[in-house]
């Protein structure tokens, strides 16, 4: 079979475009792949800034034709890229596994140190949607306080872009994630350059990756799309179809149909991640959108289980949520480049000197927020969504990074990222008697267990807790899901099952 592969001549399309031909071959060993790259519309008005342009298929509307004369079969995209809207001529038959979906955030080493409380600091990003939901992020997420943030356009390839920033004068720049672990781990010779390029001007910066809640991304950001003309040979649309991700594609579809629901277009003020988990799916949704109507929304959809009932029958109140007694103990710090997995603020000792070559990573962003009010830069977080969720750092640190999670004396035991008691947890203020209660809310599974050998009796109440640990712990304990719902939050949780 002979297929005939097309896509923008950048060196980031180009890795995609091999990375779409491996799969190819992978799956039809004896295929002939011919590659074309050319520029798009956006590639040729690069003195342009975004909004001056049309506002859908700069990057895409140039293949359309080639598709529709029968110039190539199959064109590959940034699947973001893509119009919102359906065309009846060509459609998307298939994509890859995922990359990550969220953006980073490179801020120069030598600016940075001269950043004061009260600066103001320049950004780079041409995208509307980064600067209006970035703006009220980075004002806490920043271990500097009271920053003035400002947002200026910047074009170009991802290299070009990051050369825009170390020969600049801004101090920082945001791009896709997925865009550069591709173009770091290509290993084609035709890239050698441009990968030690980037990897350099990386090594001068220091980095955040944006956590999808406060930042959803572009629709279908880190999606690769196979583009094929609707009428199209029939055999080589089987071969395309066979290598879709459905979990990919689904995920992707979602998004673009949230983004158009609200006009669609890269220029919206509008992010949106859905994200699929054993658990539910995520959906976050955040911006603003041309009517004025602010977005802003967290949520894990599943199949609630849960019946309602009244306040007093629910455990704990959100007012007792938090019932428990901290104590730091004498630990010492590491010695070791492990990076610093933390449960919550209190994990992290105040003595310890976390200096730009340690890596810290939150489970939540209520520990990102108060371990940036104390000077310490964070880069990055579980979102709340359990220790499970992989912060796929290693491609931009250019190392394995091994965690350590700084926790309590009482956490269950697990496989996987190794432990550090940081400070000892008890009890304080808790009922002795939970018999009265039917809906119970865990903050951990440690909790879970040690309340359920008190009181056996409880297993067959209706239970909720977070993801991750939690969540994998009381399930087992149960011996099934069918009284266990997962939630986002308690607030959530109790809102919902208090009629």
């Amino acid at each position: 079979m002979r297929l005939r592969l097309s896509g923008r001549s950048s060196d980031l399309s180009r890795i995609q475009i091999h990375q779409v031909a491996a799969a190819f071959r992978a799956a039809v060993p004896d295929i002939e792949i011919t590659p074309n790259f050319r520029e798009s519309l956006g590639d040729r008005m690069q003195q342009d800034p975004l909004w001056s342009m049309p506002d859908k298929g700069v990057f895409t509307e140039d293949f359309v034709e080639d598709l529709r004369e029968g110039r190539t079969d199959v064109v590959v995209h940034s699947w973001k890229d893509l119009p919102t809207e359906p065309r009846s001529w060509t459609r998307v038959a298939a994509t890859l596994p995922r990359a990550d979906t969220r953006d980073v955030l490179l801020v120069r080493r030598d600016l940075w140190q001269a950043v004061e409380p009260g600066s103001r600091i320049s950004i780079l990003s041409s995208s509307p949607r980064r600067a209006h939901n970035l703006t009220p992020f980075l004002s806490w997420a920043l271990p500097v306080r009271q920053l003035r943030i400002d947002f200026f356009p910047v074009r170009g390839n991802v290299p070009t872009r990051i050369r825009k920033l170390i020969g600049g004068q801004h101090h920082a720049l945001v791009v896709a994630k997925a865009a550069l672990d591709r173009l770091l781990s290509s290993t084609t010779a035709e890239f050698a350059s441009m990968r030690e390029e980037v990897r350099h001007n990386l090594d001068r910066c220091r980095w955040m990756i944006l956590p999808s809640k406060e930042n959803p991304t572009g629709a279908a950001q880190g999606a690769l799309a196979m583009e094929i003309a609707t009428e199209g040979d029939a055999k080589i649309a089987a071969v395309v179809e066979s290598l879709n991700d459905a979990t990919t594609f689904r995920e992707a579809t979602r998004e673009r149909d949230i983004l158009r629901s609200y006009g669609g277009g890269c220029h919206q003020k509008i992010g949106v991640t859905v994200l699929s988990r054993p658990f539910g799916t995520i959906v976050s949704l955040r911006g603003l959108t041309d009517a004025g109507e602010a977005l802003d929304r967290f949520e894990l959809e599943s199949e609630r289980k849960t019946p309602r009932t009244t306040r007093d029958k629910t455990w704990p109140a959100v007012t007792e949520n938090d019932r428990m007694r901290r104590e730091p103990l004498r630990v010492a710090q590491p010695a070791d480049d492990r990076g610093l997995w933390v449960a919550r603020a209190e994990a992290l000792p105040e003595g310890w000197t976390v200096d730009e070559t340690r890596l810290v990573w939150t489970a939540g962003l209520k520990t990102w927020k108060r371990l940036a009010a104390r000077g310490v830069w964070v880069n990055g977080s579980a979102e709340g969504l359990g220790e499970e969720e992989d912060p796929r750092a290693d491609i931009i640190a250019h190392r394995p990074i091994p965690w350590v999670k700084l926790t309590h004396d009482r956490a269950a035991a697990e496989q996987g990222m190794e432990r550090l008691a940081t400070y000892s947890l008890s009890s304080h203020g808790e009922p002795s008697d939970l018999s009265a209660f039917t809906h119970f809310f865990w903050t951990s599974g440690s909790r879970f267990l040690e309340a359920v050998e008190r009181q056996p009796e409880i297993l067959d109440r209706w239970h909720a807790c977070g993801p991750g640990n939690s969540w994998k712990i009381i399930r087992e304990s149960l011996g099934s899901d069918t009284r266990l719902d997962v939630w986002l939050s308690h607030e959530q949780w109790s809102g919902d099952v208090i009629g």
